[in-house]
């Protein structure tokens, strides 16, 4: 119940969102409901699945796809860096946590204050219950999806919702200011420039900074 509860967070985003993943996936691809459940199963990468069934569903190519969703995802490299090097899990567990370690997830284990009683064993439980969210969510919409003609739900604001209240639990534990505003400024400025396509663009941004910054902490520790 403990895990259940901090969960709670990503329990409201990701079982519409699933809902709504799955529903796309079987109206646009025209696949049967257990595919968009197993993709969801086996892939786990939440807007990179969004992204995969557009591209997929305009005929794009392998290549266009794989570089597409390599891009989107790439920030996980840095959250493998920040939390993965340090955790004591191994085997299975570890590969679980590899697999299944979402922006949302992510943000839970370093945000919660020590207080939570979060400790690493947990880890991959929580990512475990967050992932069956999504599962849940993406079998009910694949379901609807294939018997129902649904409305426009307005389930697009759903993420960003989701989000900016994990990013405000993120600030109110380690009030880095900071990096707020640089986040606020990439997503601004990507709006100016490439509306349609300002994620892919703040991402790849955020991305490039944070590599500079880890080579330049790498370069510095060195020189002393």
């Amino acid at each position: 119940m403990h895990l259940f509860r901090l969960s709670l967070p990503v329990l409201f985003g990701y079982l519409p969102l699933g809902m709504a993943f799955g529903v796309l996936f079987v109206t646009e691809l025209g696949l049967d409901w257990y595919w968009a459940v197993a993709f969801s199963v086996i892939v786990f990468a939440g807007s990179a699945q969004f992204l995969s069934v557009g591209l997929i569903a305009n005929h794009a190519g392998l290549l266009e796809v794989f570089v597409a969703v390599f891009l989107l995802n790439s920030r996980h490299i840095f959250y493998g860096l920040t939390l993965l090097s340090s955790l004591k899990l191994t085997g299975w567990r570890k590969a679980y946590m590899v697999f299944a370690l979402t922006d949302e997830t992510f943000s839970l284990i370093t945000g919660l204050p020590k207080e939570s009683g979060l400790q690493q064993q947990d880890y991959w439980r929580l990512a475990g219950i967050n992932q069956s969210y999504w599962v849940f969510g993406t079998l009910i919409g694949a379901l609807l999806g294939a018997q129902l003609t649904l409305p426009d739900l307005g389930l697009e604001i759903v993420l960003p919702a989701l989000f900016v209240v994990l990013a405000v639990e993120q600030y109110r534990t380690h009030r880095a200011a900071g990096l707020m505003l640089i986040a606020c400024l990439i997503g601004l400025i990507a709006i100016w420039l490439w509306q349609d396509q300002m994620l892919l663009l703040s991402i790849t941004t955020a991305l490039v900074l944070m590599l500079i910054n880890y080579l330049r902490q790498r370069w510095t520790s060195h020189s002393i």
